[in-house]
């Protein structure tokens, strides 16, 4: 005889959003305080439960958890894993869909109570399962970004390929070769230059200033080779 829906008992279903950028050239995540319990007033990852009726699906949810949260649109966004588990979340059996979200810092909004930005080795302890969920979003965004345009998501419009090497670098932990970077990006083939934009450089030239393609601006350029 199969078990009715009460007796099997009721699983929560939550999405759970990594927001990551990058401040000084430092991986910095996104933490919201916690209105409600369980840990009510401690600093966790943006989530909320997936609303049946109004979402369309589980990126949809993420996004509004984002938006309703933190006050944050227009990031970069993909799911990441699944987490699951009677102890994962006090309240009981749980699944949590898990998103990692990209931003320039200059689109996050300016001093929103509740909200902070935390270097990503500074968290301190989290809630739930939340610095695994953390630790998750560091190694694909490191891992992805050895061979994909995944790092431009934290520029805004425009930017100079010294800059964007930067980011690969504080991204990747080490230096790389400007010749062979430059040559990886010209097979990515996701940059164009913004025609007549230089930026000064001081003591250097004027250095290019490069945009990301449309095509490219909510989806990644992919290479069959790591950098």
């Amino acid at each position: 005889m199969m078990q009715s829906e009460t007796a099997l008992g009721q699983v929560l279903t939550t999405v759970d959003v990594v927001v990551l950028t990058l401040v000084d050239g430092v991986l910095n995540v996104v933490l919201v305080q916690r209105e409600r319990a369980p840990f009510a007033g401690v600093w966790a990852l943006p989530g909320g439960y997936i609303h049946a009726q109004e979402d369309a699906d589980a990126h949809a949810s993420a996004a509004r958890v984002l938006r309703s949260k933190g006050g944050i649109e227009d990031a970069y966004l993909e799911q990441l894993a699944t987490f699951t588990g009677p102890a994962r979340d006090p309240r009981g059996w749980s699944v949590a869909i898990s998103y990692c979200a990209l931003i320039p810092q200059q689109k996050l909004p300016a001093q929103r109570p509740g909200l902070k930005l935390v270097p990503v080795a500074a968290t301190g302890q989290l809630p739930f399962d939340h610095a695994q969920i953390l630790q998750a979003a560091l190694a694909r965004v490191r891992s992805k970004s050895q061979y994909s345009s995944l790092p431009v998501h934290f520029f805004g419009e425009s930017f100079t390929l010294p800059q964007l090497q930067q980011v690969y670098e504080s991204i990747l932990g080490e230096p790389l070769n400007k010749v062979s970077f430059r040559r990886k990006m010209d097979e990515l083939g996701m940059l164009e230059p913004v025609p007549g934009e230089m930026q000064a450089g001081g003591a250097h030239r004027p250095a290019q200033l490069h945009r990301v393609r449309p095509e490219f601006r909510q989806q990644l350029a992919l290479s069959a080779r790591g950098l």
